[in-house]
């Protein structure tokens, strides 16, 4: 649970302080965000089935978000940002959906 806790602290945090984004990071930060949302839901998973590790969480979020925006930002350089842009949101949404079906099997043994 303590992703969950860290996400929610995130959000009000974020929401208290409303800092502004920089131009030029406007493009990767709803990818990190989507990034981190998919390490955050693999580490809620990873507790319920016993195998959570922080370590292991919080090289899965570092890497998450700065793999994911590099490769936009290397799409953004070949000029195809919003292509690969798409193709990260589609994985990384299909993991999030995955991840979330496990934690509801898991806790609604459904």
């Amino acid at each position: 649970m303590i992703p969950a806790l860290g996400l929610v602290a995130g959000l009000v945090i974020g929401i208290a302080l409303s800092p502004d984004v920089p131009l030029w990071l406007q493009p990767y930060l709803p990818i990190a965000v989507i990034a981190a949302l998919d390490a955050v839901f693999g580490a809620v998973r990873a507790v319920l089935d016993g195998i959570f590790d922080d370590k292991v969480f919080v090289v899965s979020f570092l890497s998450n978000v700065v793999v994911a925006s590099f490769i936009v930002f290397l799409g953004d350089q070949l000029g195809v940002g919003s292509q690969l842009s798409t193709g990260v949101v589609v994985v990384l949404g299909l993991r999030i959906f995955s991840n979330v079906a496990s934690i509801r099997r898991h806790l609604f043994h459904a």
